[in-house]
């Protein structure tokens, strides 16, 4: 199997640059596996697609201000984009740079506001280990300083606007890089509706990391590596997970990345396993799900691991006949565009 059965064509002008007035007027279709049917509605009215014992859960990991500008010492102009920050007491990260000339360990870079960073070395794939100081208040100075990291097909630059709006209204651990985009149609009284219906809500925390920026490489699916993001899982979520199974209630995820983490967290039986972990689970083609019953999602890349994902949950043909359908009726795509509903 190759990532190019997995394209399509997507006019440019239906790539959402800007998020809609309000969170939940988007647009939502629904995927109905059993009879393949799709419907239309607006997500405002998502709360009604959910029945008594089912359970909700989402991603409350928060998006940081992860593009830094600064001056190499030599003159030159570069981008720090940060990916994670290393364990230790040190403030150290691992980065994507962009300059005109190719970055060299030892080199330092100056920032507004005192800040001073060091290039120490290439890390793993594409990043470099980039050590800031001074450590103490790094968090006020990142806040203050850095962009929100919106993807290169938003083709303009973050206001002041995006810092809430590529924000879901549940973000509350800080760490990934880019916004678990499914979650951005919420609102807290949507939230409320959802539960009015007899729906439990439960979080778990996955930073979205570097595979969100970087392009796949890689002809064939089976060649492909995932990279790893840190992800937890609480008591309370796994416990209200094994209620929910037990009461024959659904596990609706809200987006990949809470599937991601669910699934690469559940033992063979389906029992998701509390706590900390990695995820660099690559789901794909014939995947046996053994968490989730259904799926809130926006509109994916061509050709990108999350297709894929979408893919193996709803079915290759139906997904992609969703998708031609949502094209001829000029759904808003990725980030900040429409969402469908998978059940």
């Amino acid at each position: 199997m190759f990532f190019r059965d997995f394209d399509y064509d997507l006019p440019q002008e239906l790539i959402a640059q800007t998020p809609m007035d309000r969170r939940d007027e988007s647009r939502l279709m629904i995927l109905d596996r059993k009879s393949g049917s799709l419907d239309e509605t607006r997500f405002s009215g998502i709360a009604e697609l959910f029945c008594p014992g089912d359970l909700l859960v989402v991603n409350d990991t928060r998006v940081i201000p992860a593009r830094l500008f600064g001056v190499k010492d030599s003159g030159g102009r570069i981008e720090v984009f940060l990916v994670r920050r290393m364990t230790g007491p040190e403030e150290i990260w691992s980065c994507l740079l962009k300059a005109s000339k190719k970055p060299r360990p030892g080199t330092f870079v100056r920032f507004p506001a005192d800040m001073t960073a060091e290039i120490l070395e290439r890390g793993t794939d594409e990043t470099w280990l980039v050590s800031f100081s001074p450590q103490e208040g790094f968090d006020r100075w990142l806040h203050e300083q850095g962009r929100m990291p919106l993807p290169p097909y938003i083709r303009r630059t973050a206001d002041p606007e995006d810092e809430s709006r590529y924000q879901t209204v549940f973000a509350r651990n800080s760490g990934a890089v880019a916004a678990p985009t499914a979650g951005l149609h919420f609102t807290e009284p949507l939230l409320r509706e959802v539960q009015a219906r007899g729906a439990d809500i439960a979080h778990l925390t996955l930073h979205v990391g570097l595979g969100t920026f970087l392009p796949v490489r890689v002809e064939e699916v089976s060649e492909h590596r995932m990279h790893r993001e840190f992800y937890t899982i609480p008591r309370e979520t796994a416990a209200a997970i094994a209620a929910c199974k037990a009461g024959r209630g659904r596990v609706i995820a809200l987006g990949t990345t809470t599937t991601r983490a669910l699934e690469h967290a559940a033992d063979c039986d389906g029992t998701v396993r509390v706590g900390d972990g990695e995820a660099d689970i690559f789901i794909h083609s014939d995947y046996r799900f053994k968490v989730i019953d259904a799926m809130i999602t926006n509109f994916h890349l061509p050709c990108s691991t999350l297709l894929l994902l979408v893919s193996s949950f709803a079915g290759k043909d139906f997904l992609f006949h969703a998708y031609a359908e949502a094209i001829r009726r000029k759904f808003r795509f990725f980030s900040y565009g429409d969402a469908m509903f998978i059940r």
